[in-house]
């Protein structure tokens, strides 16, 4: 009896961890960005002559839609970058630029990505775009059941990737005004795959229709 016992309480206890885990209770909370702090982040060109300059160079003018990209290897990454990308014709219309930023840039990794990611993509070595507080999803992505489900819907959807680089701090999205006007839209990820990012973004709204 003592035995069943503590195996219906081991099975209990792994139940309970299970629950929790696929709740947002023990996710950190995001914190939004500054214009001022984006602004000044430093960027730099990927070509082997590489320039550095700050990041509001990339909106400006016309506004812009960076995509933080978690790990360009990633099947999950690389699905979100073509659900963006699948916005360019209308973004071009507006005349809004669409980037991407990475964390690192590993052997192949970049020049692989770009196939699914239709606009340029930059190093932000100083992770800036993943702060100003860093998230980490660590191995309790693995266990939830919404993490699995953009597995298989990625998976489904014929992309495939690698595990060369970091991926476990997360990335996110900003829509940018253009000058002054601010961050109009900023999505944190919340587990690897989240593509609420993309379904957010209106582009008959976005930064170019703002007067």
């Amino acid at each position: 009896m003592g035995m069943w016992s503590i195996g219906a309480g081991a099975i209990g206890a792994a139940a309970l961890a299970l629950l929790l885990a696929n709740t947002d209770m023990f996710l950190v909370k995001p914190q939004k960005a500054a214009l001022e702090y984006l602004e000044d982040i430093d960027l730099k060109t990927l070509e082997k002559d590489a320039v550095t300059f700050k990041a509001k160079a990339l909106w400006e003018k016309n506004g812009a839609v960076i995509m933080a990209v978690r790990r360009p290897g990633c099947f999950l990454c690389r699905e979100e970058a073509a659900d963006l990308s699948s916005l360019k014709p209308k973004l071009d219309e507006l005349g809004v630029p669409l980037y991407a930023v990475v964390k690192e840039h590993v052997m192949n990794e970049v020049k692989d990505f770009q196939p699914y990611f239709k606009g340029e993509v930059f190093l932000d070595e100083k992770k800036m775009f993943y702060g100003p507080q860093r998230r980490k999803m660590m191995f309790m992505g693995f266990v939830r059941l919404g993490v699995w489900q953009n597995f298989f819907r990625a998976w489904n959807g014929g992309f495939s990737g690698n595990l060369e680089g970091e991926g476990f701090i997360l990335g996110g999205l900003f829509v940018m005004g253009p000058g002054k006007q601010g961050i109009l839209l900023e999505h944190r990820e919340k587990e690897f795959g989240d593509l609420e990012a993309a379904r957010k973004i209106k582009p008959q709204s976005s930064a170019s229709e703002k007067k």
